[in-house]
């Protein structure tokens, strides 16, 4: 689009045959230049003449007709005053941060505009009377805003010389425009993507005689295609993916003989792909993956020579694969077929299309050698073959080592129980040196961890889990340069520690490494081995820096220099025989996120030191010899007393086991403690000596700062307090005027300053801590009036500039609603930021579901039910009536909060976006919690409302069982909440599901209800799960006719 705009540009910036520009046109560029702010700001100060201001033109009456400013990095809104450019022709604002509706009558008083672009902005708002398309408009372009509301019949006119029209990634709801074409029958490109639109396609597209490109993919359409569509001969694109289609693909599909896309993938699709599909023989790209398609691939699909993606994956085809042709897809790059009932070897034919860069064909039935042929593949970069009956895996390792371009070889789940090849003559010099993932786990294998593994010099990610392998760990892991994610862990390794995985350099220093080759599309680089943990991961940069060597037989002690992994986030050393003490130094570990030490030798205290950890989420030392008193404060007080159980010698509120003060006191070594008396009484001298010294020297200052500041020694000590215990400078605490509050019914403060809140929160003391997550600390702040508030401090810049993050948070405060947590205000100087909300007496669910003494037993069923219906109303608040409509990203029992009443309040809603922005296409960042993250976040990580309604469903299971969505973390013993609850609705077993504090007390029927909206709420497939508002409607009939007494 910009290209096609650069012309007219152009034309803009050196056309000068023309008038001074008219009185009313400048006037009106005036206007909306007011309303704007551009970096850098625009030229339009410099000259009188706006026919000459940066990307405006004029015709030679003087009046202008072009305004083109793509990529401008303007904000603000669009000012009524444009609708006085009554002349304009061509208009292009995309690319900026625009927000706001469009003026009333935008396009009405437009009506000459023949180009509009004000895609990727912010704008918000629906298109309704007196708008309407303009009669001359040629391109229409609306994409990727906050748009929504019906496309009505009375927005279009006939427009005989509209191309290209192009209302993707909004909200727009209701029916497909079908008729559109009987409007602009000469339109060629037509763009509904990603947007809300529901029920059947109707018919009218037949009318698009000239239409190339139909893309209505991740919508809620069902229903079957129209049988028009298959007229659109001229058609080149056929875009349905992500809907709720269903029905076979018709036999028909073959009329249109010039499409090069078809991508009819996440449907419902059944029955056989066409058998004459073949005739599409300008087909590019064949995208059916994740229907239900059934039957074998049809042999005229050999005929599709320019074939480039061809992807099949997770349906339940079946058949010899070797029996297929492949050998004259000359030009295919990528190949998915995984996840069917493929039989038979691997087929010859594939290994002569010379341009594959990436094959998967896991999770088949395949069985054989890996044959010769596939070393003749020049380019071949990626290749997965997990979860087959493979065999011979010496040979095969011997047949890879020719495809010298290999980065990504999974080969888990095969070769079953055969030894690990250690021939020395794998060792070769140019052997796998473009390999970054090696993944060769759940195979059973045997042995001792081969050499040849020491010459991989580019790995990243290595899993050799769940096999039978013996010997010690090798060390010489700790020299790869690159390494930071291994997985060794359920197999039989031996020995000690070695002290050379402590330096391992991806998990000691940050680096930012070579990405792998992008070309692997989406297809799952990375599967754990033994499946339960259901996640895969799509791209390099999504697996965690980790460490595993759980359920193994190593002994020892753990060394102390592991604390010099301080970018590891993930450390399983569960289940060995580890002996000694737990390293202090583990407190160095600041990125930690989970840390599994349960089921050792271990023996001593755990270090209060570990308290510093603020990320860890998961933490466990169960089943060891541990004493003492188990830490608090930080994330110590979110740990259930399952990450200690086992330990006889531990006491603490968690186990409900109160500590005695010798327990207490037992915190300090005990070979420290009869060296102790003598050092107390010679620190208590030099202590008396200081604080002695120190009052001489308090004086001093004081007295020298009374002298200099005259009547402001009062709040000079404030300032000298507050930069001395909290880092906060002491210009900072003088300055009143930069807590901003928003003006709403729910504030219960009027004025706040920075100073207040230093005295609210005991100058951000530890003990007002009341939460801490991801994004910082959480402090209870008492003003002076009386009010509570609770006062989110934020760790880092979060990458954003201080404009951008007002911006955002000013956005958010739009947010208004009674089962919301509400945002009342912020507060920005440097590298210091705070949100300010409203404080929320009973705490999060989390806490009386799975923290708090006998919580669960307090919350009865009608409590429950009414939190699972105040939360379903602020969900469907931030996704259907705020603007912008807001995706939760991280919706869990923790950010579900309760006021003095139990009345749900949902929490940090959209701080994952201006904390965390992420890409258009695809996030590296983890978005979401384990257990609460939907199953497609796995393929591209883009936050969706689809998401938020499976979290919520976890929620409701969680209301509903008691349990946590993941009870333990390690694959064997683990058990995840929504499988467990399928399992047993699959036995008939429901009732066992329930809370075992809610049976028996006559709300059985009720539970059930709820029980059948989780499950539809967590379906695998997110085009299958209900919107947010269907949940509302069915939560608020539950109960209804609840007689009460």
């Amino acid at each position: 689009m910009l290209f096609a705009l650069l012309p007219l540009l152009l034309a803009a910036l050196f056309d000068t045959s023309h008038a001074a520009c008219s009185p009313d046109d400048r006037a009106a560029l005036a206007s909306f230049n007011l309303t704007i702010t551009a970096s850098p700001p625009l030229n339009w100060s410099l000259s009188y003449d706006c026919c000459g201001w940066e990307g405006v033109g004029c015709d030679a009456s003087g009046r202008v007709i072009n305004l083109l400013l793509p990529s401008r990095r303007l904000s603000g809104t669009i000012s009524p005053s444009i609708t006085n450019l009554t002349s304009l022709t061509d208009l292009s604002l995309s690319h900026n941060w625009l927000s706001g509706p469009l003026p009333v009558g935008f396009f009405a008083s437009l009506d000459r505009l023949r180009v509009v672009d004000l895609s990727w902005n912010r704008l918000t708002g629906e298109l309704r009377l007196p708008d309407k398309l303009p009669a001359p408009i040629k391109t229409f372009n609306l994409s990727s805003n906050h748009f929504r509301g019906t496309i009505q019949t009375s927005f279009f006119q006939p427009a005989p010389a509209l191309d290209h029209f192009d209302i993707s990634n909004n909200s727009f709801s209701g029916e497909i425009p079908a008729f559109v074409c009987s409007y602009a029958p000469l339109i060629t490109r037509l763009d509904f993507t990603n947007n809300d639109l529901t029920g059947p396609i109707g018919p009218g597209f037949g009318n698009c005689n000239n239409l190339l490109s139909l893309r209505v993919g991740f919508n809620l359409l069902s229903g079957e295609i129209p049988g028009d569509i298959y007229d659109l001969m001229a058609l080149e694109e056929l875009y349905l993916p992500g809907n709720q289609l269903s029905g076979p693909i018709d036999d028909r599909i073959i009329n249109l003989r010039l499409l090069k896309v078809l991508a009819l993938y996440g449907n419902g699709f059944t029955g056989g792909i066409p058998r004459d599909i073949g005739k599409l023989s300008e087909l590019e790209e064949l995208q059916l993956h994740i229907n239900m398609l059934s039957g074998t691939i049809p042999p005229s699909l050999a005929n599709c020579t320019s074939l480039t993606t061809l992807n099949l994956r997770v349906n339940l085809l079946e058949g010899d694969l070797s029996s297929f042709d492949f050998s004259n897809f000359t030009h295919l790059r990528s190949v998915d077929l995984g996840d069917n009932h493929f039989t038979g070897t691997l087929p010859a034919t594939l290994f002569s299309c010379k341009m594959l860069t990436a094959i998967r064909l896991a999770a088949n039935k395949l069985t054989g050698e890996i044959l010769p042929e596939i070393a003749s593949l020049p380019s071949l970069s990626f290749l997965s073959l997990s979860n087959n009956s493979l065999t011979n895996m010496t040979t095969a390792m011997k047949v890879l080592a020719g495809c010298k371009n290999l980065s990504t070889l999974t080969l888990s789940m095969n070769f079953y129980d055969e030894a690990m090849p250690g021939d020395e003559s794998l060792i070769a010099p140019a052997m796998f040196q473009q390999l970054q993932i090696l993944a060769l786990g759940g195979c059973r294998f045997t042995g001792p961890v081969p050499l040849w593994l020491k010459t991989l010099v580019k790995l990243e990610v290595l899993d050799l889990s769940f096999n039978n392998l013996t010997g010690p760990v090798p060390s010489w892991f700790g020299t790869f340069p690159n390494l930071f994610y291994l997985d060794l862990s359920h197999n039989l390794l031996t020995g000690y520690f070695p002290m050379e995985l402590t330096q391992m350099q991806r998990l000691a220093f940050k680096q930012n490494p070579d990405q792998i080759d992008a070309t692997s599309l989406e297809l799952p680089v990375f599967v754990k081995p033994d499946n339960t943990s259901n996640l895969q991961y799509s791209h390099l940069s999504n697996l965690p820096t980790a460490l595993y060597l759980d359920y193994n037989n190593i002994s020892g002690t753990i060394p102390v220099e592991i604390g010099q992994l301080k970018f590891i986030i993930a450390l399983d050393l569960s289940y060995n025989t580890f002996s000694g003490n737990i390293p202090d130094t583990i407190s160095n570990l600041t990125n930690l996120e989970k840390l599994d030490l349960s089921g050792n030798l271990l023996s001593g205290q755990i270090p209060p030191s570990l308290q510093n950890l603020h990320f860890l989420s998961f933490f466990s030392v169960a089943h060891n010899h541990l004493e003492g008193a188990i830490p608090t404060g930080g994330q110590f007080d979110t740990f259930p007393n399952t990450s200690f159980d086992g330990n006889p010698g531990l006491c603490g509120l968690v186990l409900q086991r109160p500590c005695t003060n010798n327990e207490s006191s037992s915190m300090v070594p005990s070979g420290e403690r009869s060296g102790n008396r003598k050092k107390t009484i010679i620190l208590t001298l030099v202590i008396s000596s200081s604080i002695f010294t120190m009052i001489l020297l308090l004086y001093f200052i004081f007295s020298k700062r009374r002298y200099h500041s005259k009547g402001n020694g009062e709040e000079k000590d404030l300032d000298t307090m507050s930069f001395n215990s909290s880092g906060v400078f002491p210009e900072v605490v003088r300055d009143t005027s930069l807590v901003i509050l928003f003006r709403n019914n729910m504030n219960k403060v009027e004025d706040l300053t920075i100073l207040d809140i230093l005295k609210a929160t005991d100058n951000f003391n530890q003990s007002n801590i009341i939460g801490c997550g991801g994004f910082g600390f959480v402090y209870k702040a008492t003003v002076a009036n009386g009010a509570k508030l609770a006062i989110k401090k934020l760790s880092g810049d979060m990458g954003l500039m201080d404009k951008e993050f007002k911006a955002e948070v000013e956005a958010l405060s739009t947010a208004q609603h009674k089962n919301l947590v509400t945002l009342q205000g912020y507060c920005v100087h440097d590298g210091f930021r705070l949100l300010i909300y409203s404080y929320m007496e009973n705490g999060s669910l989390d806490y009386w579901l799975h923290e708090k003494p006998d919580g669960a037993s307090q919350l009865s069923w009608p409590i429950r039910l009414k939190i699972v219906q105040g939360t379903s109303c602020g969900v469907a608040y931030m996704h259907q009536i705020c603007e912008p409509h807001i995706v939760h990203r991280d919706l869990k029992s923790s950010n579900i909060l309760l006021d003095q009443d139990f009345v749900a309040h949902v929490a940090d809603f959209g701080l994952a976006r201006p904390i965390l922005p992420y890409r258009t296409h695809v996030t590296t960042e983890l978005v979401g919690t384990l257990g609460y993250i939907p199953p497609e976040y796995s393929q591209s990580w883009i936050a969706t409302f689809r998401g938020d309604v499976y979290s919520f469903g976890v929620v409701m299971l969680e209301l509903l069982t008691g349990k946590r969505p993941v009870e333990m973390f390690k694959p064997k013993m683990s058990r995840e909440l929504v499988v467990w609850v399928h399992q047993m609705r699959s036995e008939g077993r429901q009732e066992e599901i329930f809370d075992p504090l809610l049976r028996g007390k006559g709300f059985e029927e009720e539970m059930l209800q709820v029980l059948d909206v989780a499950c539809m709420c967590v379906n695998q497939n997110p085009f299958k799960r209900p919107t947010i508002q269907e949940v509302v409607d069915w939560l608020e009939d539950v109960g209804s006719n609840r007689q009460t007494t």
